[in-house]
């Protein structure tokens, strides 16, 4: 056990004669958060972060089902009225998915114009992505006629090899490299969608020295599923963060980058995100967690957004309108 020497503690408090030591050298100026007394140098100014924050809002994914989440919204119907929904609350933007009759991801013009072409008709500054990902027959030439069809101003573009939950999910760097040609010539915009920080270096490499995408860029950072950059627990959170933004702004220091809330980090993941100047996409896509720490399971997407619209005015960082965020990603 410790013994403390209390005959020397009390002959120092004696000493110090029962004071701290204080010398108000800029009297009768004791402290300011801007400016010191012995200089004119401002010693503190307004940091240098976006004043809007851009709110997407992932209305279902490609993955969860009703036996994971049965809040999920899955017939195009649901889709269309959940991406509504948060659109009349506020959101910047919606991330759309369609599903097939039987709930499965579904490349399909006619579903995406069903979902879309109402949003746009509300909403005429909306500036919509949607996922556009060929994994089977025919959903290529699909994915053109998407494309072709102007439905999209942004689509992703996933610069990874991966595996997520049980799935290995690569994107060979030829079919990267097309799909982004592809999306730039239809006049859309190509975001950058990055799951580790390697993904990082692919975009590089394949997307951005080949001279397909110019910077600054719009960049998804999609971490804490399962394969993804690790958050379980809040160290891993921080530094994954951190580290995949600082790769980004290494190679694209002005990119806009927006954080996609994911497995139990994801409103944590956001509110981070949105701590570092950073923009956040949550929803229904990448979750079906509210909290990290409890397995409440998400009850819809105008609830997420709730919580994001809350979390802007926590940081004072009002939730961008449509309109500002068309121009942030220069759609």
């Amino acid at each position: 056990m410790t013994k403390i020497h209390w005959d020397r503690v009390q002959a120092g408090v004696a000493r110090e004669k029962n004071k701290m030591i204080w010398r108000p050298y800029g009297a009768p100026q004791i402290l300011s958060l801007e400016t010191s007394a012995l200089h004119d140098a401002p010693v503190s100014v307004p940091w240098k972060i976006p004043e809007k924050l851009a709110v997407s809002v992932a209305i279902t994914g490609a993955f969860f089902r009703h036996d994971q989440n049965p809040n999920q919204p899955l017939t195009t119907d649901a889709i269309r009225d959940s991406a509504m929904q948060v659109l009349d609350a506020g959101a910047s933007t919606v991330h759309i998915h369609v599903r097939d009759d039987q709930g499965f991801n579904v490349v399909s013009l006619e579903r995406f114009r069903s979902v879309i072409e109402p949003l746009k008709e509300r909403h005429p500054q909306l500036a919509v992505d949607g996922c556009l990902v060929p994994a089977l027959e025919g959903e290529w030439d699909e994915m053109k006629r998407v494309l072709d069809s102007k439905l999209l101003d942004a689509a992703p573009v996933n610069a990874t090899a991966t595996y997520i939950g049980d799935s290995l999910f690569a994107k060979p760097a030829p079919i990267l490299m097309e799909k982004t040609r592809l999306i730039a010539e239809s006049g859309s915009v190509p975001e950058i969608a990055v799951y580790t920080d390697g993904d990082v270096s692919n975009a590089n490499r394949f997307l951005i020295q080949s001279g397909l995408i110019k910077t600054p860029a719009v960049w998804l950072v999609l971490p804490a599923l399962p394969g993804c950059s690790p958050m379980d627990n809040p160290r891993q959170m921080i530094e994954g963060l951190t580290r995949s933004v600082a790769a980004i702004r290494d190679i694209d220091p002005d990119a806009m980058v927006m954080v996609c809330a994911a497995g139990r980090a994801a409103m944590y993941v956001a509110t981070m995100a949105a701590l570092m100047g950073l923009h956040i996409r949550i929803g229904m896509e990448d979750t079906y967690w509210l909290w990290p720490h409890r397995d409440d399971r998400i009850e819809s997407n105008v609830q997420a957004y709730g919580l994001a619209s809350k979390l802007s005015d926590v940081v004072g960082r009002p939730v961008a309108t449509q309109a500002e965020y068309r121009r942030m990603i220069g759609a």
